[in-house]
């Protein structure tokens, strides 16, 4: 027959991996969604062999998105006289802008160091949330303070590369 201390450290060693295992299952999909938000800019970054490049020259800009030119780098892409690029606190009026532009769209992204940090700029904030819930939820300290570390790292790069 089990004893009353044998049962209790059998229902605390059950409670310690549930705990473990939801935090851990919370973490991955906060990095997950990190990187799921950032891939969809991000690819037209990275992979860009056979995908038009030029430069954009920032024109006009409203609320929430920047236009003006296109003027192609690469053989087989046409220019074009407004594409659109998504408003940050980084695009200038008179700026000329290295881009890369999504298939079957006048949407253009921005390439180059800057563009790849920005495009990755969602991971960084998930690596930030998901060390929280590293330290807090599976008290794995030096791995929170790793995955802070990076995306504040991330961040910081991000900052200044689109100054």
């Amino acid at each position: 027959m089990p004893s009353a201390v044998s049962s209790s450290q059998g229902a605390a060693a059950v409670l310690r991996f549930g705990r473990l295992a939801a935090m851990g299952t919370v973490a991955a999909l906060i990095v997950v969604a990190g990187v799921w938000g950032s891939w969809g800019t991000a690819q037209y970054v990275m992979l860009t062999k056979g995908r038009e490049q030029g430069t954009m020259t920032v024109a006009r800009c409203s609320d929430d998105t920047c236009s003006g030119p296109y003027v192609p780098s690469t053989a087989g892409s046409a220019a074009r006289k407004r594409v659109v690029i998504g408003n940050s606190v980084a695009v200038r009026r008179g700026e000329v802008l290295a881009v890369a532009v999504k298939p079957q769209s006048d949407e253009v992204v921005r390439t180059g160091p800057a563009g790849m940090l920005y495009a990755w700029l969602p991971l960084a904030g998930a690596l930030l949330l998901a060390s929280v819930v590293v330290a807090g939820g599976l008290r794995m300290t030096r791995t929170a303070w790793v995955l802070a570390g990076t995306g504040f790292a991330m961040l910081t790069a991000t900052f200044f590369a689109l100054q």
